[in-house]
């Protein structure tokens, strides 16, 4: 009989899950709180509770080269760049192609996954959900795989902003912001200068009267258009530049990217220059922000001091008055409200999983975290890679590598999904030092 594989989530990761297992024999039920597969990229007007949700224009940072799945491309005749309408055509596309709807479970919520009193020996799950109408269902599965993602609730750190009790324009998070017709000749105030801050700034700069991006340590802008009008990340993501990088130092190589990414502006004057280097954290990917700067339509400001009634205080002492619109880019925390705490401890916003994958503490390797990662380019890739190798390890077939002590040693160490380059590093440095000792 096939083992049974209880997928959590029908977005992005979730879809490659669900065919993974197809490839291996197993037999996939996928748990989906929605009406629809597609997760953050399904447009909604009226977002659900506790998810993620897009603005209408937004268009994503990754070629489609560099984001489709492996076995399914996406067609040709789709531009380089998806506006998300087209990347939900293409989730359509893939779940029809290789027939995932017929796994899925639609508006059914996941309310406990919990260990078999037998775990240490089966590996099996107990996992109870609830439908729309109510009905509640427990059923056993021999492996889990959590398709969640890291956008699951918005983070608004109000208290971090004296006086937004008495501001008298509007205020709300990133993920209820849909389009900019409603801020039409209005003074807007956008806090955060990630993709999603740049993205709302750039867009709301086109209709409203100014726009001022409030960022507390500036950010390294990228383009999507590389030299030559060929997409940067095709240039930039590839293994011979990578493995050249691998072998400079980290300050030497973080020098060249700063170098050549102010070669299309001075970070500095346009008042971006971040506190941090190019390759220590994730850059924005915005092609229009330093147009929008340069003619006046959006202006850089520090961090938010406080409010007082319809004025905004930047820390730098200078007070912008009548503003109609705060906006909060201030991104997302994820959980795992189904799982007790102790199986995925997660701190500060971050969780340590052995290969970004599995939980270290768990007797039997049957609980995979799919997706939970925010790499410098696309997840389906990644997602559908970390997909096959837990679907191979429930099968049985690489179960070897997973257990063996002298690289779980390596990753056990506080390894959180941004620190990918370090721990890489770190990976390949113990592997050669066990390999030739």
């Amino acid at each position: 009989m096939a083992k049974r594989v209880a997928v959590i989530g029908g977005g992005t990761s979730g879809l490659t899950c669900i065919k993974c297992c197809l490839d291996e024999g197993l037999e996939p039920v996928c748990f989906e709180t929605s009406d629809d597969i597609g997760g953050l990229w399904r447009f909604k007007e009226n977002p659900d509770p506790d998810r993620a949700s897009i603005y209408y224009s937004l268009i994503i940072n990754t070629s489609k080269e560099m984001m489709c799945y492996s076995d399914f491309p996406i067609p040709a005749h789709f531009p380089n760049y998806m506006h998300n309408s087209l990347i939900m055509d293409y989730f359509r596309m893939y779940a029809e192609h290789f027939q995932l709807k017929r796994h899925i479970r639609f508006q059914t919520k996941v309310l406990h996954i919990t260990p078999r009193p037998d775990f240490p020996h089966s590996g099996q799950w107990d996992v109870e959900t609830e439908s729309k109408d109510g009905r509640r269902e427990k059923q056993v599965f021999d492996a889990v795989m959590v398709c969640t993602g890291h956008h699951c609730h918005p983070h608004l750190p109000l208290k971090d902003f004296p006086g937004i009790d008495t501001f008298k324009g509007k205020f709300f998070h990133s993920r209820d912001y849909k389009n900019p017709e409603d801020w039409r000749g209005k003074r807007v105030v956008v806090i955060g200068i990630g993709n999603s801050g740049g993205d709302i700034a750039v867009e709301l700069s086109r209709m409203a009267k100014q726009v001022y991006l409030s960022t507390r340590k500036g950010s390294w802008i990228l383009n999507r258009v590389g030299d030559k009008g060929v997409p940067f990340d095709m240039m930039f993501n590839n293994r011979a530049l990578m493995w050249f990088l691998g072998l400079l130092p980290v300050g030497y190589s973080n020098k060249l990217g700063e170098n050549q990414l102010n070669k299309r502006f001075n970070h500095k004057l346009y008042g971006l220059q971040p506190v941090h280097r190019v390759f220590s954290q994730h850059p924005m990917v915005n092609d229009d922000l330093p147009n929008r700067i340069l003619s006046g339509t959006v202006s850089v400001k520090p961090n938010v001091q406080e409010f007082r009634q319809s004025s905004v205080v930047f820390e730098d002492g200078t007070v912008e008055d009548d503003i109609d619109l705060v906006v909060f880019a201030t991104g997302y925390t994820f959980s795992f409200p189904f799982l007790s705490s102790h199986i995925i401890p997660v701190s500060k916003n971050k969780v340590s999983l052995y290969k970004y994958v599995y939980p270290p503490a768990l007797e039997r390797p049957t609980l995979a975290v799919i997706g939970l990662i925010q790499p410098l380019g696309a997840i389906m890739p990644i997602s559908e890679m970390q997909a096959r190798w837990a679907t191979r390890v429930f099968k049985g077939i690489k179960h070897d590598l997973l257990t063996s002590y002298k690289y779980r040693v390596i990753l056990l160490n506080h390894v959180h999904y941004s620190s990918i380059k370090a721990t890489v590093c770190k990976f390949l440095t113990l592997k050669y030092h066990f390999q030739n000792h």
